[in-house]
This record gives C-alpha cells, structure tokens and sequence, in this order.
C-alpha cells in the first residue's frame, strides 16, 4: 500500500502541558499524553480524498471451506426491532476453543444463548436472558445482547468464564461503576460465572458481576473480553482480562476516547480475581501503563479508540496484540497494540487528522503535521479505506467495516502461515497481510491481499454466496490448534478453513509456440493495418467499429499451431498511442472461435469506465464484463500508464473457467474472472482504437483434437474479416 500522508500544520499544546510532558521524560517514564483530549489542530488546506489509495493486490490464493456448524434461529429480546440489520437467523459473534481439552467451542449469539458446540453440533450452554433477567437487551445497537464469552486459561479446574452483554438502563435498578458524560442509555455488564462442574454439558453454578459500564449510545458498546493465550502460568499477563470499550458512538463529538477519566473509547486490562478496582470486584494490575497517572484510570491499557472490533494475539513470538478498528470516516485499521498507546480518535483517523469541523464529508481527513511524532500518536499497520454512503460522492473505494481477525500459524494452510487475516463484515470479503511487513512506525502500510474462497469441489464462492445475503455479518474465530473459522450472522452459519488453493494453475503444457512474429503467422482483420517488422507485431492504424456485437475494433488471430483449450500467453506489449490521450488501449485475444465469439484481456491506461482494464466476453452479443476487480465504478489498477514495454501472461483454463492475468512479472494477478464460455480458440492482438505492439510471444497449451493437423499446425485460420 502508498505511504500514509504525513504533512501539514502542527497541533498547539499549551505551555502547562508541555512542561508535565518534560517532567515525565526526565523520570525515566515513558511520554504519557493529558488527562484530558489535546485541542485539535487548525485544519490546513488539503484534504484527504482517498486515504489508502487503490484497492487490495488480488493474491490469487483461495482458501477451502467447509461447513462446520449451523445454528437455530433466534429473535432479538425484547424487542421490537426497528432496525433491520438486526433481523439475522442467528447473531452468532465469534468461535473459540474451551481451554480444557475437550474440543468444545463456545460461540456466543447476540440474541442471548452462548453455545458449545462439539464435533459440528451446537447446545445451548447458558440462556443468558433467563439467567439475568428481564434487563438483558438485544434490540437495538448492532453489538447490543450477549457479545462475547472468554473462559479463564485455568477453567478446566476452576470452571470460570466471563460474559459480557448489554441491558437497557430503565429496566434496571443497577448503578454503573463508569457513565459517560451524556444520558446513560444502555449498560455493558461484564459477568464472572463459575461452573460447578467444568465438565458438564449445561452450565450449573454461580455468578457475580465484575465491571458495569453506562453508555450514551446503543452502539460500540464492549465489543471483545479475552484473555491473552500465549501467556504462561507465573507470567504477568496470565489470567488477566483484556476488555475491549468501544466510544458507544459519542467519541466523534465529545472527545472522550482521548480523556484518561473515563474507560470509553478504551482498551482496559483488569485482574477477575483482584480487588483493587474501583468497586472492589476486580483488581488493577500493578504493570498497567497508567496506574502512577494521577487522575488517570489504572484499568486502562491503551486508548484512543472509536469502534475496537476483535483484538488477537500471534501465537509466534513475540506475541503481538493487534486490533481491527472500525473507522467513522474511511479508515479501517489493523493496529498492533501496546501498553499506554494511543491511536489517536477523534484527533485522528488512521494516519490523519480529523477535521471534525469541515461542512463537506468528504474534506474530513487531513494531512498530519510535521511534527506529529512528538504527540505520540499510534497509527494502522495495515488499513484499507471504506465505501462511504453513495450521496458523499467520496474516492474511498473499499468494504465497510473492518473485522479484525487472527496471526495464522496452523497446519491446514501453509501457504498462510506468516499472515494475518482479518476481512470486511458487511460484504464478507477475506484479507491478509503478511505479518513481517506490518511494522509500527513505519511510513509504509502492509499491502493488503485478497482471498478468495472455494468450496470442497473446487468451486469458487463468495461469503456472501455461502451466506445467502449481500450483507454476511461476518466474524472469525479460532480453535487451539491455531485453524480458523468464518462465520455469517445472515444465516447462522459456521464455515472451516480447511485448504488452500491456487487459483488458474492448471496444466498449461503440450503444445509450446515461438518466434511467432513473422507476417505469415497472423490474420488481421484489416491487413493494411498491420506491420510485421522484426521481432514485433505493430498495430500501426487505429481500427474503426463494425457491424455486429460490440467488440474490438483491430485485432489479429495467431494462425500457427492449433487451437488451444487451456493456455497460457506470454508476452511484451507497448501502447504507441501518446500517453498524454486518455483511454489508451491494447487486447490479448484468447478463445477466438470467430469474430463473434472469443475472450479478451483489455490492457488500459484507465480502470475507471466499464469497457476499460478489465476481461471480457464476446458470445454473438455485445462484449460482457466478467472480471471480479470490476465494481461498478472501478476495475484494477491501470495495467499501462506510459510508452514502456510491458510483460503480461495470460492463463485461461478450459476445465474451471478460470482466467488470471499478471503484469509485469507479479506472483500476484492484475485481474482475475471465471467464465467457462471460453473454450478452446486461438489467441491473438489488437485495440479498439488506439495502436500499440507485441513482442517476446510465447504461446504453450492444450492443443484440441479437432482441427489439429498431423503436423502439429492447423489447417484454415479462422475467418476475422
């Protein structure tokens, strides 16, 4: 991914502040920011119109599921429901293993029942709404009801696990033990259960409240409790419980993420066992960053936070903590979390100032300050930028709201290991980026990769296929063993990574043609305009349209060798039209069975209208557009933007489907489509209305039985005129 912009005007402190600044570095402490949010920078000019410029490298990998589990439907207590999003099959939140050997994994529903499930079958474990009465809430807030569930690391022997759900503030007597400064609405009750037998297929025992928190809004409320699993018994971290505070959707106005007073906008570590707490039911741990803070809340791990949505740990050493934060503007973050960071909300987005006061919203990022660095500000890893609401008119261009997910360092997938994986949960595309290349502090954002999906037969699916719904609601879990899971609200519905897959790598070998270059290997449509000088093949004249589908204006089919099924293409292409004339144009040609019927690549200069950059079809109709880069507004990048050569490999397999194009020597495809109208053909070059060459042909395939002469070469070209 490009840079992340970091210039413009600095942010003002005041003198009193920074002399406490000064006083904490020469103790030997490390900077710790005010009690209280910074002011916030004069906007400068300049806004910020696409903060992660292009879109995910299409990785060309795909990964198998398998259907693991599916669960009942559930209604949302106590209703009614006024928001639709909320009417899921069931609103199943996350998987984790049970850390006592058993295999058992616990998968919350939102509407109230936390699960086990075993060997792919779910039981209810506990009714939470029965257990804590008629408070419990799951009607509004898209994280209202029971959120989470985290079993503590000795649960095989103590039987201790925590919940975290929301109840409705007017139904309940309870007081909480933190408010925001607003009407408090809603509360997040996290809960201590201890099970008198372990081992038992229904929860039987006791519970006590742990930590209650009020909020405005019924929305980014506690998003995630869990302990962290790589810590030993005896080590500090072990037994502690992370808690992950969302804004409850008042950080944009208020300010709070960035007040140390409150736990809002916050990721808190408390001790369950402790009792030093604010209300004496849990305890602070001495190594929290903030508990020498005078006014600061000892609970408080790392801050500055609108939406954490699902924090992991990598099982490798060194064990990073990386978060996935969903962005109120464009930016949805991986961050790796340490103690006493600060990722900036509402003072920042991403790597940007937020200009909270700008009338336009699409003006509200900024570029950050020269000296940004001295106010400690975290920023993402890794990030892509989401598709605001269609009237913004803004250049973001991808998803809508991060779901953070997992280190992968399993068994199943080699090809993953290294990576982490994390993904959208509106429209259920999957992501990674390798973890070596998501460093803290660097200028440069991991590259983010697309995943793609298929099922055991081979077939390529989407989430939202598998989900039966263009909204998937998804999340991803774990199990020990480091293996993952995909999981839909829309239909309540567990899938299991079982594989991989590379896509369009199928047999390319049989017959191999070279030295392809000469005039008596092609058949133009219009041989005047064409040059065969050595070693190139130059479309020197602009074609004109013709009758019939809509289809390249110019192009040549190879005539030596027969007609190939599955094939792979090599080759260097120049567009010789200016650079400075827009839509600039050349096509690879594949498939060709006649001028009506045959596949091609289209190479442009632009990706930004539907007959540019991308792979097309023409059956005895207009070309139709199948690549999956296409969005309706964007393809891929621009496959050429100059007058250099360029080398481009195109593969097409006839069994699949699969079509995959490369440029310029990557491992990963520019674009990518699956369309099994693309028989066996011929190849070939040309444009629409531009002139452009070929060079360094390589054309290697499955010959087809009919039409290959016992020599080895076809017999008539097919007629292009």
């Amino acid at each position: 991914m490009p840079p992340l912009s970091r210039s413009g005007s600095p942010p003002r402190r005041s003198p009193r502040l920074a002399a406490l600044l000064a006083l904490v570095l020469l103790a030997a402490l490390p900077a710790l920011p005010p009690v209280t949010a910074a002011p916030a920078s004069a906007a400068p000019a300049g806004a910020i119109l696409d903060p992660v410029p292009g879109k995910p490298v299409e990785s060309g990998l795909g990964v198998v599921v398998e259907e693991y589990a599916s669960f009942p439907r559930t209604e949302p207590v106590p209703g009614p429901v006024t928001d639709a999003r909320l009417r899921r099959h069931a609103r199943i939140n996350h998987l984790s293993e049970l850390p006592d050997g058993s295999g058992r994994m616990a998968v919350p529903d939102l509407n109230g029942r936390l699960y086990l499930v075993q060997n792919g079958r779910p039981a209810v474990y506990l009714d939470l709404p029965a257990a804590v009465g008629p408070a419990f809430f799951a009607s509004r807030g898209l994280g209202s009801g029971l959120g989470f569930a985290a079993f503590a690391p000795d649960f095989r022997r103590t039987g201790r696990f925590y919940t975290v759900h929301t109840e409705q503030a007017a139904a309940t007597a309870a007081r909480p033990d933190f408010v925001q400064r607003s009407t408090v609405n809603y509360h997040g009750v996290v809960t201590e259960w201890t099970a008198a037998d372990p081992a038992a297929a229904v929860f039987a025992g006791s519970r006590r409240e742990l930590l209650r928190i009020g909020f405005t809004g019924g929305g980014h409320g506690i998003q995630q409790i869990d302990f962290n699993p790589t810590a030993r018994p005896g080590e500090s971290d072990y037994g502690l419980l992370y808690i992950a505070v969302g804004d409850g959707a008042q950080g944009l106005n208020n300010g709070e993420p960035q007040d140390l007073t409150l736990p809002h906008g916050k990721l808190l570590r408390i001790d369950p066992r402790g009792r030093s707490g604010a209300n004496g039911r849990y305890g602070v741990p001495p190594a929290n960053p903030f508990t020498a803070r005078p006014g600061a809340l000892g609970e408080i791990y790392a801050y500055g936070m609108r939406d954490p949505h699902r924090f992991s740990w990598d099982r490798a050493w060194p064990h990073r903590l990386r978060l996935g934060h969903i962005g109120e503007h464009a930016v949805e973050g991986v961050y790796e979390v340490r103690a006493g960071d600060n990722l900036g909300w509402s003072e920042r987005e991403g790597a940007f100032v937020y200009d909270k006061s700008a009338a336009d919203a699409c003006e509200r990022l900024r570029p950050l300050p020269e000296d940004d660095a001295r106010y400690g500000y975290v920023y993402p890893v890794a990030a892509y930028d989401h598709d605001p609401p269609a009237n913004w008119n803004c250049r973001s261009d991808v998803g809508r709201a991060i779901v953070g997910g997992f280190a992968y360092r399993g068994q199943l997938v080699p090809a993953l290991r290294g990576t982490y994986l994390y993904g959208d949960l509106v429209d259920g595309r999957l992501f990674y980026s390798e973890t070596g290349a998501m460093r803290r502090g660097s200028q440069r954002l991991a590259a983010t990769y697309s995943l793609m999906l298929f099922d055991r037969a081979g077939q390529r699916v989407t989430m939202r296929s598998l989900a039966g719904d263009t909204r998937v609601d998804m999340r991803l879990g774990q199990d020990a063993q480091g293996e993952l899971y995909l999981l839909s609200k829309a239909n309540g519905k567990i899938w299991k990574i079982t594989g991989s897959r590379a896509f369009a790598a199928c047999d390319t070998t049989g017959a191999t043609l070279t030295q392809l270059t000469a005039e008596r290997n092609w058949a133009p449509v219009t041989p005047a305009k064409w040059r065969f000088p050595s070693g190139r093949v130059t479309l020197a004249e602009a074609g004109v349209a013709r009758p019939g589908p809509r289809r390249p204006y110019e192009y040549a089919v190879l005539t030596a060798g027969p007609p190939l099924g599955s094939v792979r293409i090599d080759a260097e292409v120049r567009l010789d039209t200016p650079v400075e004339i827009s839509n600039r144009d050349v096509v690879i040609v594949f498939g060709h069975r006649s001028d009506t019927r045959f596949s091609y690549v289209h190479l442009s200069s632009d990706n930004t209208i539907y007959p540019h950059n991308g792979i097309f079809v023409v059956d005895d109709a207009d070309r139709l557009r199948i690549d999956h880069q296409w969005d309706g507004r964007t393809g891929a990048e621009p496959a050429v933007v100059d007058a250099a050569w360029h080398s481009v490999r195109v593969v097409h397999c006839a069994d699949s489907g699969e079509i995959a194009v490369y440029a310029d020597g990557s491992r990963h495809p520019l674009m990518t489509a699956v369309d099994r109208r693309a028989g066996t053909g011929r190849v070939g070059f040309g444009s629409f209305d531009n002139v452009g060459s070929l060079r360094a042909l390589t054309v290697s395939g499955k010959p087809s039985a009919a039409g290959r002469s016992p020599s080895g070469v076809s017999g008539k070209p097919p007629s292009v005129r």
